[in-house]
């Protein structure tokens, strides 16, 4: 069974929202490379439609310009991307497809065909989706020492109790703490 690894930047309050307000005076290389290799050890990445039209609107661009991440913008570009949205889609970038029927059945299907990790980034109604149907074995999270205020969370007044066990831990130079979870039965 395929391993689905989720990874989000989050506010100290829990805000995920509109983390390009927020996020980057945190982002350094330990951040950099937390993010690779989470995504980095995808054979599939399964994205919501909005986060998926900021990859492919910004990837592809990079990996033509060549610059210090380009190996990475190849990398996603490479990589199967899967496309959650209710209305049908024409993808421009490399190797996407839509998602097709019901998002709990077709990603527990997804995760039982052969292949490696997973990996998601953003996608927030996505990821509480598949929390809330257990389908999530990793929840990376990136918790920036910054109160938001304002914005969408991660689990919302609607969300039941969602059992969690800590995986690892690890604290940055910037205050950030890199947080992952797995569910709370997991070994």
């Amino acid at each position: 069974m395929r391993k689905i690894s989720a990874g989000l930047f989050i506010a100290a309050d829990g805000v995920v929202e509109s983390p390009d307000k927020w996020h980057f005076p945190y982002f350094n290389e330990e951040m950099g490379a937390a993010v690779t290799a989470q995504i980095g050890e995808a054979d599939t990445l399964l994205l919501g439609r909005v986060t998926y039209d900021g990859f492919a609107d910004a990837w592809p661009e990079r990996e033509l310009a060549g610059e210090e991440d380009a190996g990475m913008a190849k990398d996603l570009g490479d990589t199967r991307k899967i496309v959650v949205s209710a209305s049908p889609q024409a993808f421009t970038w490399r190797n996407s497809e839509q998602l097709q029927g019901d998002l709990v059945e077709a990603v527990t299907a997804l995760k039982a065909e052969p292949g490696g990790t997973i990996a998601m980034s953003g996608s927030i109604s996505v990821v509480r989706q598949l929390l809330a149907a257990g389908l999530v074995d990793e929840l990376h999270l990136l918790v920036h020492p910054i109160a938001v205020g304002a914005g969408m969370r991660l689990f919302d007044e609607t969300a039941g109790p969602i059992p969690l066990k800590l995986l690892r831990c690890e604290t940055f130079t910037t205050g950030v703490l890199y947080v992952v979870y797995g569910p709370a039965d997991q070994a």
